[in-house]
């Protein structure tokens, strides 16, 4: 009797406790227009396949790209808007997470020191920021206190030239960051130049050195926008925004440096003729597959990734909505999510583990004009 009492006990305790799963948010960066409230937080029921609204925080003008610190305990936007009516530029804002609801709340807004911040991006050691800014062509490092908020800039880098678009590449634009896996190397896309800049990263000053490779290029014309990294950190692919193509590189882990494997691989249909502009770009978890959005045919690109890390254009997926800015990966690699900046939508599809295709489940979330998106699961 004393056996089975024991036995029904543990069953008692066992079932609920393996029956939770952490409570997942996505948060939304956005425009302000058409109503925007700034930054949105959303409930992700995974079983059911959808968002709830949770949270609408009122913030600096447009608070664009968002970016997650490692801990997962602390949020950080770039804004348009100035923190200070002195600023000569953008902003860049410091929120916590509540732990057990998700809900964002206000740590500081501090200057981003440029104009036009696009992009940002927490060192894996969550001490320091890394900011972009598209308007002024600079990259500013910003130091993190414990308690999540900004502080003073660590290292701020300005940049020079152009490249062959009349318009786009008169003078650099500097459009995002990527942090090595071992938060050694930064990789700095300057779109208005049409190069990759390397750097060293001193995570302990919060410095950057030019890397022993300390730039590579990409096509004339082509724009680097985002960087993905492929999970074995063997392998890099990049956007190239104004040709609408992919560059693919080899990773020297060792130097940071890049070597080109494919140059500008095409992403758009073959019956698209009108104008384009690629966005956003990223693998699945696997590293089977690489995905990369497209502003105009309004699809996301489906490439499968060989073992060699060569990409080859398998297939297309309507997003369902105009101008797919960025889409994100959900970190269990089951869905993927889509913001549709100009129809106010973000979408949600189910990745198929073997093809990489995707297929659309549940209903479209309206929020006005989406552009960054970003999961976390709470503690």
């Amino acid at each position: 009797m004393k056996k089975i009492l024991l036995i029904s006990f543990i069953i008692l305790v066992w079932k609920p406790v393996d029956a939770q799963s952490k409570q997942e948010i996505l948060y939304v960066g956005t425009y302000s227009v058409r109503g925007s409230q700034g930054i949105y937080a959303f409930a992700f029921n995974r079983a059911k396949q959808n968002l709830t609204l949770l949270q609408a925080v009122p913030s600096l003008e447009s608070p664009t790209f968002i970016g997650i610190h490692p801990s997962q305990k602390y949020l950080y936007s770039v804004n348009r808007g100035k923190a200070d009516v002195a600023d000569q530029g953008g902003s860049v804002s410091a929120y916590g997470i509540d732990p057990a609801t998700g809900r964002l709340s206000g740590l500081n807004h501090k200057s981003s020191y440029g104009d036009g911040p696009c992009y940002v991006e927490v060192d894996k050691s969550g001490k320091y920021i890394f900011v972009s800014h598209y308007g002024e062509g600079n990259l500013t490092v910003l130091s993190l206190f414990k308690d999540g908020s900004i502080g003073s800039v660590s290292d701020a880098k300005k940049f020079t030239g152009n490249s062959i678009h009349p318009e786009r590449q008169q003078s650099p634009h500097i459009h995002s960051t990527a942090v090595s896996p071992d938060n050694k190397f930064v990789y700095v896309m300057d779109l208005g130049t049409d190069k990759i800049y390397i750097y060293e990263f001193n995570a302990e000053e919060g410095t950057l050195r030019p890397a022993p490779t300390p730039e590579v290029s990409v096509l004339k014309g082509g724009g680097p926008r985002h960087l993905a990294l492929h999970p074995s950190g063997n392998f890099a692919y990049v956007v190239e925004e104004l040709t609408s193509t992919v560059g693919v590189f080899s990773v020297d882990k060792a130097t940071g440096a890049l070597t080109i494997l494919q140059d500008s691989v095409r992403s758009l249909p073959e019956t698209f003729t009108d104008q384009n502009t690629s966005a956003d770009i990223h693998t699945d978890i696997t590293g089977k597959f690489l995905y990369m959005s497209n502003r105009g045919a309004n699809v996301l690109s489906i490439y499968t990734i060989g073992q060699d890390g060569l990409i080859t254009l398998s297939d297309h997926q309507d997003t369902g909505g105009k101008v797919p800015r960025n889409f994100l990966v959900d970190p269990k690699g089951q869905y993927l999510f889509v913001a549709n900046q100009d129809t106010d939508t973000i979408n949600i599809f189910k990745i198929n583990s073997k093809t990489g295709k995707l297929t659309k489940v549940g209903k479209p979330v309206k929020v006005p004009s989406p552009v960054c998106l970003k999961l976390v699961g709470l503690n």
